[in-house]
């Protein structure tokens, strides 16, 4: 079966400008590999017609189906449908259906449909009109040579509309393509490389309609396994069997799968085993608490938590002992395990959970170093502290700290 591949091109000086984050690309490359169809190249291009024209050119040379979207308001800077009618030779006509939308769309509105507006019923004659159920500009639909080109308002709710409801059924009839299928396995506490080097001899033996794929994203990876045939159940079978002999290979590593996040795993695990957690939080500043408390219904399992960010906090909240900060320091391990078991009797949970450490990028000293965390865990049989060595970074600090806290918990939780 043919793969059939294709390149998105978003039109407007605003992306380019970084004056908007270019969603449209991440959301229609989603779904033209959910029926098969695969994405090479992405680009983003100004608002001048020979720009857009040369885009065009290249993608044809590369893809199979090209979709474009941008530029297709009615005001002079949106060039995007003059161009196109430039591109196949086409002349432009009045949409009668368009038109009545228009009028429609307006007067439901209280508005008058001005001569301007009137402007987004013109439409080139060689195209296919796809009619817009949500905004004014209708989409085109272009063929050439066995290729196809797309062009869809830039406006992400009239796009995926567009996309959803209407492109994705038509390029479905038009090519027939095969199943494309993802499976992921979610990593932490190993980097890249050391997981590549363990899995080396599974890799290089994978069947050859399928792929593996490493996504870093902090101190986690993903491990994507991509397959493609034309039988959705026997490639799920091959790839679940795929899987099923990396396990054992990394299984310390894993904590989750597919559409899994740490934090829900951790909410589960909590749900499950009916424990209830607080947190006791001085480098990481309420991080861990939000990780909780972003996963709706979290009030079943998390209590609340202490933002101990100075000493005075850690002993009047906490209860540490101030001689322990007299001698051994705010990040230190003996800290860190007196407040992880102060916030668990203070707020009755059954487990507590504490982070102190140097975030930077001030605070170091020759003994802590930016990137200097103690993390720790208690519960009522043991109190558990794992000291890290991070980065250089703050904001990652505070993220890799509260991951790996949570981590910490779902290997220790009794």
């Amino acid at each position: 079966m043919k793969t059939i591949f294709a390149e998105i091109i978003t039109i407007g000086d605003e992306i380019l400008y970084g004056q908007i984050t270019n969603t449209n690309s991440q959301f229609i490359s989603s779904e033209l590999d959910k029926i098969g169809v695969k994405v090479i190249r992405h680009i983003s291009v100004s608002d001048k017609a020979n720009e857009i024209k040369n885009a065009i050119i290249e993608a044809e040379t590369r893809a199979d189906v090209i979709i474009m979207t941008g530029g297709l308001g009615p005001t002079k800077d949106d060039i995007t449908k003059k161009t196109l009618a430039e591109y196949f030779d086409s002349p432009m006509h009045i949409d009668l259906k368009v038109m009545q939308w228009l009028e429609d769309f307006f007067t439901k509105r209280g508005r008058e449909l001005s001569e301007i507006n009137k402007l987004q019923a013109l439409v080139p004659d060689k195209c296919k009109v796809i009619y817009n159920d949500w905004g004014t500009a209708p989409a085109m639909w272009f063929e050439k040579f066995g290729k196809i080109f797309i062009s869809m308002p830039g406006v992400p709710s009239e796009m995926k509309n567009l996309m959803t409801n209407k492109i994705i059924p038509d390029l479905q009839s038009y090519f027939k393509t095969p199943i494309i299928l993802h499976k992921i396995v979610h990593t932490i506490g190993i980097g890249e490389s050391m997981i590549a080097e363990k899995i080396a001899e599974w890799e290089d033996n994978l069947p050859q309609n399928m792929g593996l794929a490493y996504l870093p994203n902090y101190i986690q990876v993903r491990l994507r396994l991509t397959g493609m045939g034309e039988n959705k159940e026997i490639l799920e079978q091959e790839m679940q069997a795929q899987i099923n002999t990396l396990l054992p290979q990394i299984e310390k590593y894993i904590f989750g799968f597919d559409n899994d996040t740490l934090e829900q795993v951790v909410a589960n695990l909590l749900l499950e085993k009916r424990k209830t957690v607080s947190t006791a939080e001085s480098c990481t500043g309420g991080n861990v608490g939000h990780l909780f408390t972003k996963i709706a219904g979290s009030s079943r399992y998390y209590e609340g938590g202490i933002i101990s960010y100075t000493n005075e906090v850690k002993t009047k909240l906490l209860g540490v002992n101030p001689q322990t900060l007299a001698e051994f320091g705010a990040v230190s391990e003996q800290t860190v395990r007196e407040m992880a078991e102060g916030v668990r009797k203070k707020l009755g949970t059954d487990i507590g959970l504490a982070t102190t450490g140097v975030a930077g990028p001030d605070g170091a000293t020759i003994e802590n170093p930016v990137g200097t965390v103690w993390i720790a865990y208690s519960d009522e049989n043991k109190t558990l502290a794992r000291k890290l060595t991070l980065v250089n970074d703050r904001l990652q600090n505070i993220q890799f700290a509260s991951l790996l806290l949570l981590e910490f918990m779902r290997k220790n939780i009794g």
